[in-house]
């Protein structure tokens, strides 16, 4: 499988997430998705990346977007981390790598002196054609939504 880019059209995934969901792409059909791949649950970036997403859920929902979080941990610890940082967005379990792969978003880390294989914190947009039209990769969690929320602004013209 070849991964995605921008102007490409996102083909249908289905992928388990939190509160016993199977997500389609095609379940959000005329939303704008953000897409954002984390590395870790309950980690401090992961967290803090997280919590500006549910706190911009308003502005987010005026700009008809739905929030998606990825990454390759268990349900069962998606489904805690949901809970204890009250979440407003579902995450989705990639344990096989199906959408990490798709986007391309495994990447060889450095962590604490060791090559590690895991996932660069990452942001998409899809649009509601299950279009790609932007993306941020290498994403530094500081001022991150802002940009996010910039970007979607200049999609409702």
């Amino acid at each position: 499988m070849t991964s995605i880019t921008i102007g490409q059209a996102i083909p249908d995934f289905e992928i388990p997430a939190t509160g016993d969901k199977t997500i389609h792409l095609s379940d959000y059909k005329n939303k704008l998705i953000v897409l954002y791949f984390y590395p870790k649950d309950s980690t401090p970036g992961c967290t803090l990346e997280g919590q500006a997403f549910r706190d911009a859920s308003d502005a987010l929902t005026a700009l008809n977007a739905v929030v998606l979080g990825v990454s390759r941990d268990s349900l069962r610890s998606h489904e805690n981390f949901k809970t204890k940082q009250c979440f407003n967005f579902d995450l989705l379990s990639d344990a096989d790598e199906q959408l990490c792969t798709l986007f391309d978003v495994i990447k060889m880390k450095n962590m604490y002196g060791k090559e590690v294989r895991g996932i660069e914190r990452s942001t998409f947009i899809i649009d509601t054609q299950r279009v790609l039209i932007k993306e941020w990769r290498k994403v530094k969690v500081k001022n991150h939504l802002e940009e996010v929320l910039e970007f979607l602004k200049t999609q409702q013209a």
